[in-house]
């Protein structure tokens, strides 16, 4: 197919996704185009297998030559497409055997708040200290981005502050209302996820948004904003909290451990980890972990026992904080979720079965 009909296909998949409620579409030489709906893969009915000039003239189609040019130097690319006013997506394209293929998840147009993301309102705590570090995490495809976005939207309208997001592409886009909210992109607004956020201690910035934190010198520079008057909301890809701590401490080099260990004990407000879960009725229901940062954590962080947190946050449930295994274990309880699903995502098996008696 030619570049004007391979743009008129692309965007007739696209158009797909949202009318589906597919999360993601997938572009890959030698099989059909595909799209994932409650975390299952499924051809589009109808569509033959992609051919690598149907791919690379979709991915033309949506690239400047800049970005072009940067694809075949880099071989990847990260980018947001717009489908008109319908629907934004975050891509990524890259290259597998030789051939290109793409990845697009759909942004949905509306921030939800925590309630109706089926998130507890307790999260809400995260948002009223003015300095200190919050952080989202879990694997690919599980909520981080749509409940980080829920809690910024929350301080945008409740708070009268700047807010600085850094991401890696935009991804939800902000309506500013009590705050001013400046978006940056990298490549576009800024060269790094370092400089980007080195530059919010010369803009004024109250709140910051960083999409993900790569690399030690921007968790370094994340760390220290947190502790110097700035609100710091960022994600990570990490399975729980104690993982978390460990990831970040690792990440320096070990004549600095102690001191990240210091500054994130007392900076660190709290660490959310989440998974999107099955419903028995169709769809997906987060499933989520909670620390809050107290006197008891923030001692094993400084003594490096992040062992010790799981115990922790499982005899803190009248302080908010709640295991993973003890929200699976609430679903199932409820009817929502099955035993099977529950012990897909349990960290701990036989832990689920004693919170299920």
């Amino acid at each position: 197919m030619n570049r004007s009909q391979a743009e008129a296909k692309f965007h007739s998949f696209l158009e797909l996704v949202a009318q589906q409620g597919a999360s993601d579409l997938h572009l890959t030489v030698g099989r059909p185009p595909i799209l994932r709906i409650d975390g299952r893969l499924y051809p589009i009915a109808g569509e033959s297998k992609l051919s690598s000039e149907d791919t690379e003239e979709m991915a033309r189609a949506i690239m400047n030559e800049k970005q072009w040019e940067r694809l075949q130097k880099e071989r990847q690319m990260d980018l947001s497409v717009n489908l008109g006013e319908k629907a934004r997506f975050r891509a990524n394209v890259y290259f597998q055997r030789g051939y290109l293929s793409a990845a697009f998840r759909l942004i949905p147009s509306k921030i939800k708040t925590l309630e109706e993301l089926n998130l507890p309102p307790i999260l809400y705590e995260f948002t009223k200290p003015s300095q200190g570090f919050v952080l989202i995490t879990g694997p690919c495809g599980h909520g981080k981005s749509t409940t980080l976005a829920a809690l910024i939207d929350y301080i945008n309208r409740t708070r009268q502050d700047h807010i600085i997001t850094i991401e890696d592409p935009i991804e939800y886009m902000f309506d500013p209302d009590m705050c001013i909210i400046d978006q940056r992109e990298i490549f576009q607004d800024a060269n790094s996820f370092p400089t980007a956020l080195k530059s919010v201690f010369r803009e004024d910035a109250d709140v910051v948004m960083v999409g993900e934190m790569r690399d030690l010198e921007t968790i370094s520079t994340a760390i220290t904003a947190a502790e110097t008057g700035h609100l710091i909301f960022a994600t990570l890809h990490t399975n729980d909290a104690a993982q978390t701590i460990d990831r970040i401490v690792d990440v320096f080099p070990a004549h600095q451990q102690n001191q990240i260990r210091m500054q994130l004990a007392s900076s660190l407000l709290g660490i959310v980890s989440q998974r999107l879960v099955n419903r028995l009725e169709g769809g997906r229901v987060p499933a989520i972990e909670i620390l809050f940062n107290n006197s008891a954590v923030g001692n094993l962080i400084r003594e490096g026992k992040t062992h010790q947190i799981n115990l922790v946050i499982e005899t803190s449930k009248d302080k908010g904080m709640t295991s993973l295994n003890r929200s699976l274990a609430d679903l199932v309880k409820q009817g929502i979720i099955s035993l099977d699903e529950a012990e897909t995502y349990s960290p701990n098996h036989e832990e689920l079965k004693i919170l299920l008696r």
